[in-house]
C-alpha cells in the first residue's frame, strides 16, 4: 500500500510547530497526489491550510494509534519518527508518571525531579532474574541484563550512562551498582557491596558542585569496573576517573557552588576535631563565596560530612589519613584568601604576618617566609643561567589559582588511588561490569577547552554506538535469513578526525603550547589555515577571529579559543611545588611524588592500566629522565589517551546504554519542555538509533503472535495448520507491495507504517463487525420494544374499555337511586308539612286553655295572699317593735366588740405584713409554709376560742332571760318589786343590746377572718402546688441524669469493651508479630547454623586432620545435667577451639563474624547452663536437708546409707570416665606425627596439656573422695545386725504389696534371691564390695519416703483445696460488699460517682492480679519443687536397677526359686514400647530417617509412623529412667531430620514428609507428657502409657522450633516450584482464549502469552496445587497445618501476580482483568473442593482481586472514583494510582483513564494511613502454629514393617 493512501480524511498527522516543536492535526479531507495543500483541524479547535514543500513535496508525520501511544518502547511504534518518540515519551511521563522507555537497546531516563518509591528492594527482587522484555523499563532491568548476560555468554559487560548535567545521570549509576550489590552479593564476608557503595558519597563531596542546572552535578567523568568472581560474587571493584574540573576551585559562577566538600567543612568547623583548622563560614573565604549561592535548599552539610567520613571509615581511610585530606582542603580555601599588594607594574607583594598566608603554611607544614617569596617571584633557567624574576599581582594571583587547582588535583587523585586500594581484591576477578557515568554533549554560549574535551569524548562515544545499533540491526536480519540491503547511517568519523588526527586540533594545540610564545590567537589562525575552507565540519565565526565552529553529530558549537592554552598547558610553578614537597606534614609531599611511585594500585595490576586523571604539573625546562617528560603531557594529551584506553575497555565488552534526558531547565517535577527534550534527544543518539531501525523493518513479530492478533482479518478457509504459511497468505492478500514485509525465520519484519495499517485493516473489520452486531442488537431490541409496546397498547385497551363499562354501570345505578331518593324526598316533605301544621294547630289550643286556667288560679290567689299579707302584717309590726329593743341591745355590744376588733386586726395586719415579707423573700420555702401553717392553726384556735366565749354569752343571755322573765312574774306578783326592778331591766336591756352588738361584731371579724383564711389557704395551695411542679422538674431532671449517667456508664462499658476488643486484637497481632520475628531469628538461625556446618565440613576436608580428641564433661556436673542440657548445636560448637589449626599461611578465608558470633553465643549458653546448673544443685541439697529432717531417725540413717551409696557409685563411675578419658587423650596425643602439632608450643598440644592436668587434679580428688566414702559405708556395715535384715519372710511380704511398680517388684525379687542364698554366702560376696544389701535396704527407705511424701503432698493438696474454698467465699463476701459501695456511689454525684468506680475498680483489680500473681509464683515454685524431687529420686532408684540387673546373670534369675514369695504370673500385655540397645542407636536412625524413603512410606504405611517409632523408643529409655538414652535419642533424631533437610532439602515431599512426622513426634511428647490440658482426648490406657520419669517441655521446644524450620524450608521449596509457573499461568497465558490480542512489543520481546510446549498455564498450577495437597495428605500432615500452607501458598500467588502486574504496563487493561478474575475463581473452586475455604487463603488474594476489579471498573465519573476508594480497601493508595497510570487500552474502544480522575482519587485517598510500598513482600512468610492435634492410635497396636529394616528393636 503506498504511503500517500493512508492520508484520507479524519486521519492525524504531526506538523511542525514553532512552540510545541510537533502539533497534532486532523485531515478535514482526503489527501490526493498534485495537492499543494492540506485542509487540517487543530486540536485546539482552528482550521488551518498546511501547504507542502513544492522542492520535497514530503508530507507531514503520520500520527500512530491511539493503542500504540504510551509504548514501554519506541521501536514498537509503527510510525517511528522524531514526533512520535517525542509524543511517546511526553504521554509517559506526564500522564503515566513513568520515567523509563526503551528505545531498542537505549533505556531512555528522564529525570522526575522528585523522589520516587521504585527503588526499594522489593524491586530489585522483581527484576532479579527476569528477561528484560518482560518488566516495565527500568535501570535494574538494564543491570539484570548486563549481570545475565555476563554470566551467560562469559563477556565483561558496559553500562554507559550520558546526558547533560542535571539529566541523573550520577543517580542512575548510583543505582545500577545497587543493584548488583544487592543481587550479587560478596564472595567474602568484607562487605565488598558496601564499600562499593560507599565511594558514592565520597568522590560526591569532592567531585559534585552545585551548578545552575542541578544541585548535584558531576564534575568529572568515571568508570567503575565492578569485578566479579567464578560464581559471579562481587569481588572488588576499582574506579577510573575523567577530566576534573579543576577551575571550579578558584571561580564559580553565579548561583553556583564549589566541590561540596568545602562547604561541608564550613558547616562541620564548630567540631573539636577541626577547631585546629581554624574554619568559619563559607561566606569568609574567597573560593566558596563567588558564587552567592552558599547554601542548597533541603542539603544539610554537616550531615553530608559525617556520611562522608562515615564512607571513608568504611573504605580503610583512618582517622589521621581523613584529617590530613580535612587539612589540605582547609589549607586551600586559607590560601585562597591569600591577598597581593602592587609595588609596581611587574612586581607585588604579599603583607608582613598576613594571617591567610600564616595560616595556609601552619596548616601545610611548610616555611612562612618562603612560600610568600615564591608567590611573588618565579625561577627561569636558561642554558647558563638562573634569573629570580618578580611577577605583578595578575600574574601572582593566577599563580595562587594555578597552585590551589593542582594541590585539589593531587588530593583527588589520591583520594581516587585510595578508594581504589580498598575496593581492590587479592582474590582473581574473573570477569567484570563497567558503570560509565560521563558527561553528555554540552553547548553553552561560552564554550571553551572543558565543553571541547566533552563532546570531543561524546564523539567518540556517538560512534561506538552507532556501530553497535547498525551491528545489532544487521545481525538480527542475518539470523533470520531475510535479504537486506546496508543501512545508510551517520557516520561522525569525520569530526573525530577533525580534532584528533594528525594536524588535528588537539595536535596543533599541543604543538602551540610548546611554543616559547604561543598565545591563543597564534592558534586560532593556524586552526583556520588548516581546516577553515578544507573541512566540511570546521567554521569561521563572522564577526570573531578568536573562535572557531565544529559541526558535532548534535548541533553546532562555537569554542571561544581564549584560555585554551593555559587550561591545555595547566602551568604550575616548579618552586612551589618544591616548597611543598619539602613539607613538615608526612601526607603533602606523598601527592608530590613521581609519577612512577604516585601509580594507583589498580593501575600496578595484570591489566596493565595506567591512570586516567594524572594532571601532573608542567617541570621547568632541561628536566632530566623520566618524570619530566611524563610532567610534559599536556591535558589533551592525556585526555585523548585516557579516552582510547576507555574505547578500547568498551569495544571488548557489551555496551548497554542508558540516555538520561533533563525535562526542564527549572527543575520542576514531572513538567515537560518539548523544545528541551528535543535537543537532547538529538544529542544523545536516540532519535538516531530510531532512523537506523525506521530505515530497515522496525516492526517484528512471531508467527505466532501475527496470527493471534490478526485472526480477525483471515477466513476460516484461510487458516491452515502451519502458521507459518497462513500469515504468508494472508499478508500477501493485505499488503500488496512485498517490499513492505519480509518472512524470517521465526518473525515477520515490517517497513515503517505496515503495523499502523495492518491495526487499521483490524481495527476497521472489528468496527464493521461492531457495526453489524449493533445493528443486530438494535432491531432485535427495537422488534422487542414494539412488541412491549403492541402488547402495552391492548392492555391500555382493554382497561379502559372495562372502565368505560364500569362508568356506565355506575351511571345507570346512580340514575335509579336518584329517582328512589327523589321519591322518598317528596314523600318526607309533604309529611313534614302535616307534622307542623297540626303542631301548630295543638300548640295555639294549649296555649288559650293555659291563659283561662292562669286567669282563674290568679284570681285565686290574690284572694288567698291577701289573707297573708294581713297576717304577716300584724306579725311584722310585733317583730319591728321587738328588732327595735334588741338593736339597741346589739349596738352596745357590737361597739364594745369594735373597739377590741380594731386592736386585734391592727395585729392582724403587722403579721400579714410579715407574712408577705416573708412571703416575697422566701417563697417556695416549705419551712415557712410550716409557719404559715402554725399561724393559721392558732388563729383557728382563737377562732374556736372566740366561739366557745360566745356560746358562753349566749348561754349567760339565756339564763339572764329565764330569770329576767321569773323576776318579771314575781314583778307582775308584786308591783312594788316590779318598780323597784325597772331601772334594772333598762340596764340589762341596755348591756343586751351592746352584747348583741358585740356579737354582730365578732361574727363580721370572724367572716373575715375567715375570708382572710380561706385566701391565705388559697395563696397556701397555690405555693404548695408551684413547690410541687418545682420538685416535679427536680425529680424529671434526677431521673435524666440518672438516664445520662446510666447511658455514659453504658457507652464507658461499650467503649472499654472495644478497647479491649481492640487490644485483644492488637495484642494478637503483637503475637504473631512476635511470633514471625522468632520464627525469623530461627530462619536465621538455622541458615547460621548450615553455614558453619557447610564452613566446618570444608575446614575438615582443607585440613584432612583427625580430632585431637574429644570434649569431656565437667566432673562436677551430676548425671541429671543431660536433662537441661540438650542442644546438640551447642554441643557441636563446644567443640570448635578444640580443633587442630594450620599454619597462618596455611589458612583459607573464615567466615570470621559468623564463627565470633557463634563462640560467643556459646559462651553465653555455656554461662546459663552453668548458672542453671548450680541453682537446681542448690535447691535440690535444700529440698533434701529439709525431707531429712522431717523423717525418723531411722530414715535418716536409710536415705544418708543410700546417698552415700549412690555418691560411691557415681564417684567410682566418674572416676572411670575420668581414667578412659585420660587414656584417650594421651592416645591422641602419642598419635600425633605432625610436629608442627605435636610439639610443645603448638596449639594442640597446650590444650591437650591442660586437659590432662584438669584431668590428673580432678582424679586425685575422687580418689580421697572414694576413700573416704569407703571408710564409712564400712564402719556403717559393722553396726548392721545380718539377722535383721531378710528373715522374717511377713515383712518382705508387706513390702512386696507396698510396691506397685513392676521395677521395684523385680528389684525385691533379686534382692530375695540373692538372701535366700545358703548362709556361707556373705555380704561381701553379694558383689565386689558387697553392699548390695546396704543398696535393697536404702532402696526400700527410698521408696517409703516416697510413699509418705505423697501422702504428705496429698495433704497438702487437699488443705490448698480448703484454702481455695475459703477463698472463694471470701470473694463471694468481696463481691456484696462490692455491690454495696457501688450503691453508694450511686448517691454521689454524677461526676465524683465516675471517678470513684474508676478508681475502685483499678484498685480492685490490681490488688486481686498482685494475689493472683503470688498464689501462681507460689504454686509454680511449689510444683517445680516437686518434680525435682520425684526426678532426683526416680533417677537414683532407676540407676540402682541397672546396677544390680548387671550384677546378677539370667542364669541365676532362673535356677534361683522363690521361697518366701509367691508371685503370679500374668500374660504378656504390650505397654506399646520399643527396646533397642545403646549400640544400635544409630543403626536406628540411619534406617529411620537418613535412608528412608519418604514416598514408600506415605503410600503403604500409617501416617506418622517413624515419628510413633521414635517416641516408643524414647517411652522406653524413660521407662528404663536412662537419662543418657533419653538424650541420646533425642539429639541424635534432631540431628538426623536436619542432616536429611540439608541433603534433599529442594525436595517437597521429604520436606513435607519431615514436617508432618516432627509434628507428630511434638504431638506424641504432649500427648503422652502426662499434663492435664494434653491428656484430655485420652483414654485409659493411652494414659497410662504416659512419661513416667522425664520431662520433656525443653525437648518439645526445640522440636517446635525444627518444626517451625522445616515448615520456612517447605515454603521456600513451594515457593521455588511455584515461582516460575505463577506469572506465566495467572498474567500471560490466556485461560480465555481470544479475550486480549497480542499488541505490538518492539525490540524488546516480552514473553509471549500463547501456550507453548514449555509455557505454563493456570491447569499447571493447579495440578502443582493438587500435588501440593495430595502429598501433605498422604504424610498424614495435621488440616490446620495445611490449611497454613495453603494460606502461603495463595499467599504468594497472589503478591507475586499483583507485583508483576504493577510493573507491566502491557498486563494492565480491561480484558488482563477479566482474565485475573476468571484465573482467581478457578483457585477458589480449587479451595472449595478441597474444603479449605476457612483456611484464610481467599483473603490473601483480596488485593490481586480488587486489582483486577480496578481494571475492570467504569473509571470517568466522581461516583467510579468514590466507589474505586471503598472497594479497593485491601491495596495501597500507591498501587491504585499505580494500575491507573498503567491502564492500557488493548483495542481501540477502551478509554485511557485521565489523568484528572487520578487526581480526583489521590484526593480522596489522601487521608488513608497506609504503607507507601509499592510491592507486596513476595518472601513474607505468615507465623506458623503448631495446634495440638491428638492421635487416637493406640501404641500397643503399632507393628514394625520387615521393610523398614528395624529387626533389632523389639516390642516390649
Amino acid at each position: 500500500m503506498a504511503a500517500s493512501e493512508l492520508y484520507t480524511k479524519f486521519a492525524r498527522v504531526w506538523i511542525p510547530d514553532p512552540e510545541e516543536v510537533w502539533k497534532s492535526a486532523e485531515l478535514l479531507k482526503d489527501y490526493k497526489p498534485g495537492d499543494k495543500v492540506l485542509l487540517l483541524h487543530l486540536e485546539e479547535g482552528k482550521d488551518l491550510e498546511y501547504r507542502l514543500d513544492p522542492k520535497t513535496k514530503e508530507l507531514p508525520h503520520l500520527r500512530n494509534p491511539d493503542i500504540l501511544v504510551g509504548e514501554n518502547d519506541l521501536t514498537a511504534l509503527s510510525y517511528l519518527h522524531e514526533p512520535a518518540v517525542l509524543h511517546n515519551l511526553r504521554v509517559r511521563f506526564i500522564d503515566s508518571k513513568l520515567i523509563y522507555t526503551y528505545c531498542g537497546i537505549v533505556l531512555v531516563a528522564i529525570n522526575p525531579y522528585e523522589q520516587l518509591p521504585i527503588y526499594g528492594e522489593d524491586i530489585i527482587n522483581a527484576y532479579s532474574g527476569q528477561n528484560m522484555g518482560d518488566m516495565d523499563p527500568h535501570i535494574f532491568a538494564v543491570a539484570e541484563e548486563a549481570y545475565k548476560q555476563m554470566a551467560r555468554d562469559e563477556r565483561n559487560q558496559s553500562i554507559i550512562v550520558s546526558g547533560e548535567s542535571g539529566a541523573g545521570k550520577t543517580v542512575s549509576a548510583k543505582y545500577a551498582m545497587r543493584y548488583f550489590a544487592t543481587v550479587s552479593g560478596s564472595a567474602s564476608e568484607a562487605n565488598v557491596e558496601e564499600k562499593v557503595l560507599a565511594s558514592n558519597p565520597i568522590m560526591e563531596s569532592i567531585g559534585n558542585a552545585k551548578t545552575t542546572r542541578n544541585d548535584n552535578s558531576s564534575r568529572f567523568g568515571k568508570y567503575i569496573e565492578i569485578g566479579f568472581d567464578k560464581r559471579y560474587r562481587i569481588i572488588g571493584a576499582n574506579m577510573r576517573t575523567y577530566l576534573l574540573e579543576k577551575s571550579r576551585v578558584v571561580f564559580q559562577a553565579e548561583e553556583e557552588r564549589n566541590y561540596h566538600i568545602f562547604y561541608q567543612l564550613c558547616a562541620s568547623a564548630k567540631l573539636p576535631e577541626f577547631k585546629m583548622l581554624r574554619l568559619g563560614n563559607a561566606n569568609d573565604f574567597h573560593y566558596t563565596k563567588q558564587g552567592g549561592s552558599p547554601v542548597i535548599e533541603g542539603v544539610d552539610d554537616a550531615k553530608e560530612m559525617a556520611h562522608t567520613r562515615q564512607a571513608c571509615t568504611l573504605l580503610g581511610i583512618s582517622e589521621s589519613y581523613q584529617m590530613g585530606i580535612f587539612r589540605i582542603l582547609a589549607g586551600i580555601l586559607h590560601l585562597g584568601n591569600v591577598g597581593f599588594t602592587s609595588r609596581d607594574s611587574d612586581s607585588c607583594t604579599i603583607p608582613p604576618k598576613h594571617e591567610p598566608l600564616s595560616i595556609f603554611c601552619d596548616l601545610m607544614g611548610v616555611d612562612y617566609e618562603e612560600m610568600c617569596h615564591w608567590l611573588c617571584h618565579r625561577k627561569l633557567a636558561t642554558a647558563t643561567e638562573t634569573y629570580i624574576k618578580p611577577i605583578s599581582k595578575l600574574q601572582a594571583t593566577n599563580a595562587r589559582d594555578a597552585l590551589s587547582k593542582h594541590i585539589y588535583a593531587k588530593l583527588f587523585n589520591w583520594i581516587v588511588d585510595h578508594v581504589n586500594q580498598a575496593l581492590h581484591s587479592a582474590v582473581k576477578q574473573h570477569s567484570f561490569i563497567g558503570v560509565l557515568d560521563i558527561y553528555g554533549f554540552e553547548t553553552f554560549e561560552i564554550n571553551s577547552f572543558e565543553q571541547f574535551c566533552i563532546n570531543y569524548a561524546n564523539e567518540k562515544l556517538q560512534q561506538q554506538f552507532n556501530m553497535h545499533v547498525f551491528k545489532l540491526e544487521q545481525e538480527e536480519y542475518m539470523k533470520e535469513q531475510i535479504p537486506w540491503t546496508l543501512i545508510d547511517f551517520y557516520d561522525n568519523q569525520p569530526c573525530i578526525n577533525l580534532i584528533e588526527s594528525k594536524l588535528g586540533i588537539l595536535d596543533l594545540l599541543d604543538e602551540e603550547c610548546k611554543m616559547p610564545k604561543g598565545t591563543d590567537d597564534t592558534w586560532a589562525q593556524k586552526l583556520y589555515n588548516t581546516h577553515l575552507n578544507k573541512c566540511a565540519l570546521f567554521e569561521k565565526p563572522r564577526l570573531s577571529n578568536k573562535a572557531f565552529i565544529i559541526q558535532h553529530f548534535a548541533d553546532k558549537v562555537e569554542y571561544q579559543c581564549e584560555g585554551f592554552l593555559e587550561k591545555n598547558k595547566d602551568t604550575v610553578f616548579e618552586e612551589q611545588i618544591k616548597v611543598l614537597k619539602s613539607s613538615k606534614f608526612k601526607m603533602l609531599p606523598e601527592l608530590f611524588q613521581d609519577d612512577e611511585k604516585a601509580i594507583s594500585p589498580t593501575s600496578a595490576t595484570s591489566s596493565g592500566r595506567t591512570p586516567l586523571t594524572r594532571i601532573p604539573a608542567k617541570p621547568a625546562k632541561g628536566r632530566p629522565g623520566q618524570a619530566a617528560k611524563e610532567h610534559k603531557k599536556t591535558v589533551g594529551h592525556q585526555f585523548r589517551n585516557s579516552l582510547h584506553l576507555l574505547m578500547e575497555t568498551l569495544n571488548a565488552t557489551t555496551p548497554h546504554y542508558v540516555r538520561c534526558i533533563k525535562p526542564n531547565d527549572f527543575k520542576f517535577p514531572f513538567t515537560f519542555d518539548e523544545k528541551r527534550a528535543v535537543q537532547q534527544l538529538r544529542a544523545c543518539g536516540v532519535l538516531e538509533t530510531i532512523r537506523i531501525s525506521a530505515a530497515g523493518f522496525p516492526s517484528r513479530w512471531t508467527y505466532q503472535e501475527f496470527f493471534s492478533r490478526y485472526r480477525v482479518l483471515m477466513k476460516q478457509k484461510d487458516v491452515l495448520s502451519d502458521r507459518k504459511q497462513t500469515c504468508k497468505n494472508v499478508l500477501e492478500k493485505l499488503i500488496q507491495d512485498k517490499d513492505k514485509y519480509q518472512f524470517g525465520k521465526t518473525k515477520i519484519f515490517f517497513r515503517a507504517g505496515q503495523v499502523a495499517y495492518l491495526e487499521k485493516l483490524r481495527a476497521d473489520k472489528l468496527r464493521a463487525a461492531c457495526i453489524r452486531i449493533q445493528k443486530t442488537i438494535r432491531g432485535w431490541l427495537l422488534r422487542k420494544k414494539y412488541l412491549r409496546m403492541r402488547k402495552a397498547a391492548i392492555t391500555v385497551q382493554r382497561y379502559v374499555r372495562g372502565y368505560q363499562a364500569r362508568c356506565y354501570a355506575k351511571f345507570l345505578r346512580r340514575t335509579k337511586a336518584a329517582t328512589i331518593i327523589q321519591k322518598y324526598w317528596r314523600m318526607y316533605v309533604v309529611h313534614r308539612k302535616y307534622k307542623i301544621k297540626r303542631a301548630a294547630t295543638i300548640v295555639l289550643q294549649s296555649y288559650l286553655r293555659g291563659y283561662l286556667a292562669r286567669n282563674r288560679y290568679r284570681k285565686i290567689l290574690r284572694e288567698h295572699k291577701a289573707v297573708i299579707i294581713q297576717k304577716w302584717v300584724r306579725g311584722w309590726l310585733a317583730r319591728t317593735h321587738y328588732k327595735k329593743t334588741m338593736h339597741a341591745i346589739i349596738y352596745l355590744q357590737c361597739c364594745f366588740r369594735r373597739m377590741m376588733a380594731k386592736r386585734e386586726l391592727k395585729k392582724l395586719k403587722i403579721e400579714a405584713r410579715s407574712v408577705e415579707r416573708y412571703k416575697k423573700l422566701h417563697i417556695g420555702m416549705e419551712n415557712k409554709i410550716m409557719q404559715l401553717q402554725r399561724k393559721v392553726d392558732e388563729q383557728n384556735k382563737d377562732y374556736k376560742c372566740l366561739m366557745e366565749k360566745l356560746t358562753n354569752l349566749e348561754g349567760i343571755y339565756n339564763s339572764e332571760t329565764e330569770k329576767l322573765r321569773s323576776d318579771l312574774e314575781r314583778l307582775q306578783l308584786s308591783e312594788e318589786e316590779a318598780k323597784v326592778a325597772t331601772g334594772r331591766v333598762l340596764s340589762l336591756q341596755e348591756e343586751i343590746a351592746k352584747l348583741r352588738k358585740d356579737l354582730e361584731q365578732t361574727r363580721s371579724e370572724k367572716k373575715s377572718i375567715e375570708e382572710r383564711a380561706d385566701k391565705y389557704k388559697q395563696e397556701t395551695d397555690q405555693l404548695v402546688l408551684i413547690l410541687k411542679e418545682e420538685n416535679t422538674l427536680l425529680k424529671q431532671e434526677k431521673e435524666t441524669l440518672n438516664h445520662l449517667i446510666v447511658e455514659q456508664a453504658k457507652e464507658m462499658t461499650e467503649t472499654m469493651e472495644k478497647k479491649l476488643v481492640e487490644e485483644t486484637k492488637q495484642l494478637e497481632l503483637d503475637l504473631n508479630d512476635e511470633r514471625l520475628r522468632y520464627q525469623n531469628l530461627l530462619n536465621e538461625f538455622s541458615r547460621l547454623e548450615e553455614r558453619y556446618d557447610d564452613l566446618k565440613e570444608e575446614m575438615t576436608l582443607m585440613l584432612n586432620v583427625p580430632k585431637p580428641g574429644h570434649k569431656r564433661t565437667d566432673s562436677t556436673h551430676s548425671s541429671n545435667e543431660s536433662e537441661y542440657t540438650f542442644s546438640s548445636e551447642i554441643a557441636e560448637a563446644e567443640d570448635i577451639p578444640l580443633r587442630a589449626e594450620e599454619p597462618s599461611e596455611k589458612k583459607v578465608p573464615l567466615d570470621m563474624s559468623l564463627f565470633l558470633k557463634l563462640q560467643k553465643r556459646v559462651t553465653e549458653l555455656e554461662q546459663e547452663k552453668q548458672i542453671m546448673q548450680d541453682e537446681l544443685d542448690r535447691k535440690e541439697e535444700q529440698v533434701l536437708r529439709s525431707k531429712a529432717k522431717e523423717e525418723e531417725r531411722p530414715q535418716i540413717r536409710g536415705a544418708e546409707l543410700e546417698y552415700e551409696s549412690l555418691k560411691r557409685q557415681e564417684l567410682e563411675s566418674e572416676n572411670k570416665k575420668l581414667k578412659n578419658e585420660l587414656n584417650e587423650l594421651r592416645k591422641a596425643l602419642s598419635e600425633k606425627s605432625a610436629p608442627e602439632v605435636t610439639a610443645p608450643g603448638a596449639p594442640a598440644y597446650r590444650v591437650l596439656m591442660e586437659q590432662l592436668t584438669s584431668v590428673s587434679e580432678e582424679l586425685d580428688v575422687r580418689k580421697e573422695e572414694v576413700l573416704i566414702l569407703r571408710s564409712q559405708l564400712v564402719s556403717q556395715k559393722e553396726a548392721i545386725q545380718p539377722k535383721n535384715t531378710m528373715t522374717d519372710s511377713t515383712i518382705l511380704l508387706e513390702d512386696v504389696q507396698k510396691m506397685k511398680d513392676k521395677g521395684e517388684i523385680a528389684q525385691a525379687y533379686i534382692g530375695l534371691k540373692e538372701t535366700n542364698r545358703s548362709s556361707a554366702l556373705d555380704f561381701h560376696e553379694l558383689n565386689e564390695d558387697g553392699e548390695l544389701w546396704l543398696v535393697y535396704e536404702g532402696l526400700k527407705q527410698a521408696n517409703r519416703l516416697l510413699e509418705s511424701q505423697l501422702q504428705s503432698q496429698k495433704r497438702s493438696h487437699e488443705n490448698e483445696a480448703e484454702a481455695l474454698r475459703g477463698e472463694i467465699q471470701s470473694l463471694k463476701e468481696e463481691n456484696n460488699r462490692q455491690q454495696q459501695l457501688l450503691a453508694q456511689n450511686l448517691q454521689l454525684p454524677p461526676e465524683a460517682r465516675i471517678e470513684a468506680s474508676l478508681q475502685h475498680e483499678i484498685t480492685r483489680l490490681t490488688n486481686e492480679n498482685l494475689d493472683l500473681m503470688e498464689q501462681l509464683e507460689k504454686q509454680d515454685k511449689t510444683v517445680r519443687k516437686l518434680k525435682k524431687q520425684l526426678k532426683v529420686f526416680a533417677k537414683k532408684i532407676g540407676e540402682l536397677e541397672v546396677g544390680q540387673m548387671e550384677n546378677i546373670s539370667p542364669g541365676q534369675i532362673i535356677d534361683e526359686p522363690i521361697r518366701p514369695v509367691n508371685i503370679p504370673r500374668k500374660e504378656k500385655d504390650f505397654q506399646g514400647m520399643l527396646e533397642y540397645k545403646k549400640e544400635d542407636e544409630q543403626k536406628l536412625v540411619k534406617n529411620l530417617i537418613l535412608e528412608l524413603k519418604p514416598r514408600g512410606v506415605a503410600v503403604n504405611l500409617i501416617p506418622g509412623l517413624p515419628a510413633y517409632i521414635l517416641f516408643m523408643c524414647v517411652r522406653h529409655a524413660d521407662y528404663l529412667n536412662d537419662d543418657q538414652k533419653v538424650r541420646s535419642l533425642l539429639t541424635s533424631t534432631i540431628n538426623s531430620i536436619k542432616k536429611v533437610l540439608k541433603k534433599r532439602g529442594d525436595d517437597f515431599e521429604t520436606v513435607s514428609f519431615w514436617l508432618s512426622n516432627t509434628c507428630r513426634f511434638l504431638h506424641c511428647l504432649k500427648q503422652y507428657s502426662g499434663e492435664e490440658g494434653f491428656m484430655k482426648h485420652n483414654t485409659a490406657r493411652q494414659n497410662e502409657h504416659c512419661l513416667t520419669n522425664f520431662d520433656l517441655a525443653e525437648y518439645r521446644q526445640v522440636l517446635s522450633d525444627l518444626a517451625i524450620q522445616i515448615y520456612q524450608q517447605l515454603v521456600r521449596v513451594l515457593e521455588n516450584i511455584l515461582q516460575p509457573m505463577i506469572v506465566s499461568g495467572m498474567l500471560e497465558h490466556e485461560t480465555i482464549q481470544g479475550v486480549s490480542g497480542v499488541k505490538p512489543t518492539g525490540l524488546r520481546k516480552r514473553t509471549s502469552s500463547i501456550a507453548d510446549e514449555g509455557t505454563y498455564t493456570l491447569d499447571s498450577i493447579l495440578r502443582q496445587l493438587n500435588s501440593f495437597h495430595s502429598v501433605m495428605c498422604q504424610h498424614g500432615m495435621d488440616p490446620e497445618l495445611i490449611k497454613q500452607v495453603v494460606k502461603q501458598m495463595f499467599y504468594i500467588v497472589g503478591a507475586i501476580t499483583l507485583n508483576n502486574l504493577l510493573l507491566r504496563k502491557d498486563m494492565c487493561s480491561w480484558s488482563k482483568g477479566m482474565q485475573i478474575r476468571y484465573n482467581v475463581s478457578q483457585l477458589e473452586e480449587w479451595l472449595r473442593d478441597k474444603n479449605l475455604m476457612n483456611s484464610g487463603a481467599k483473603e490473601t488474594l483480596e488485593p490481586l482481586i480488587q486489582a483486577a476489579q480496578l481494571l475492570q471498573v467504569k473509571k470517568k465519573t466522581d461516583d467510579d472514583a468514590e466507589a474505586i476508594c471503598s472497594m479497593c480497601n485491601a491495596l495501597t493508595t500507591a498501587q491504585i494510582v499505580k494500575v491507573l497510570n498503567l491502564y492500557t487500552p488493548v483495542n481501540e474502544f477502551e478509554e485511557r483513564v485521565s489523568v484528572s480522575f487520578i487526581r480526583t482519587i489521590q484526593m480522596r485517598l489522601r487521608d488513608r494511613k497506609d504503607s507507601p510500598q509499592l510491592l507486596m513482600d513476595a518472601k513474607h512468610i505468615f507465623p506458623v502454629t503448631f495446634p495440638f492435634n491428638p492421635s487416637s492410635l493406640a501404641l500397643e497396636t503399632i507393628q514394625i514393617p520387615a521393610s523398614l529394616g528395624l529387626g533389632f528393636i523389639s516390642r516390649v
